[in-house]
């Protein structure tokens, strides 16, 4: 099912396919966003967190979403406000700060008997050379990921699973383990991004994610 994901994904990324159909096959999984300016907004990454080296002053987010693809997925609900997560870290010369927002998603996006975390943010003080990754693995540890090398778990959420396919109970998108809260659905009420990029962020994650593995390796 993993790998299903990942060629669904990758075919959006290089036929530029539109949205999915009503019936499309949804799936859970953390998704990957770049602060998209001054107004707070976020735009879905077009180049994977493992690839990413986002400059002093990035801030990156991540959003564990249901979606089939990227218009569905659910943005970040907390400002990309890199002042708000990292105006008291005071820079250090030959390092880079980057913000980073990780929004563990809704009670209806949860796999069964999980619930959510609350919202975290954080500053994370990496080498200049550092990738979105490992910016995220300095804050957010433990990370996991499966044997195709998906980023399947932040923090240690969820617990298990990954890139799962979501069988619809009657709800729609997120009808997995409860129901959103009025504040959920007000927080999601924007959406995702333009359709066209399906696959754009959520294919790069895994392979962004697939190379940052293999370097791994190859260090260890």
């Amino acid at each position: 099912m993993r790998r299903a994901l990942q060629a669904v994904l990758l075919a959006g990324t290089l036929t530029g396919l539109a949205a999915a159909p009503a019936q499309a096959q949804e799936y859970r999984y953390w998704s990957f966003w770049n602060g998209g300016g001054k107004d707070g907004s976020w735009a879905y990454a077009t180049e994977g967190p493992a690839t990413l080296r986002p400059a002093d002053g990035a801030i990156e987010g991540f959003r564990f979403t249901v979606s089939a693809d990227s218009a569905a997925a659910g943005k970040p609900r907390t400002a990309a406000d890199f002042d708000a997560v990292c105006g008291t870290t005071p820079a250090k010369d030959g390092r880079k700060r980057i913000g980073i927002v990780i929004d563990f998603g809704t009670a209806a996006d949860a796999p069964g008997g999980e619930r959510p975390p609350k919202a975290r943010t954080a500053c994370a003080q990496v080498p200049a050379d550092a990738s979105a990754g490992e910016a995220l693995a300095a804050v957010a540890r433990p990370l996991r990921y499966d044997s195709d090398a998906l980023l399947c778990g932040i923090a240690g959420y969820p617990k298990s699973g990954c890139a799962d396919q979501v069988k619809d109970a009657g709800g729609g998108a997120g009808s997995g383990a409860g129901k959103a809260t009025e504040a959920d659905r007000a927080h999601d009420a924007d959406g995702g991004p333009s359709a066209g990029l399906l696959g754009g962020g959520a294919a790069v994650l895994v392979l962004g994610a697939a190379a940052g593995w293999q370097a791994r390796r190859r260090r260890g």
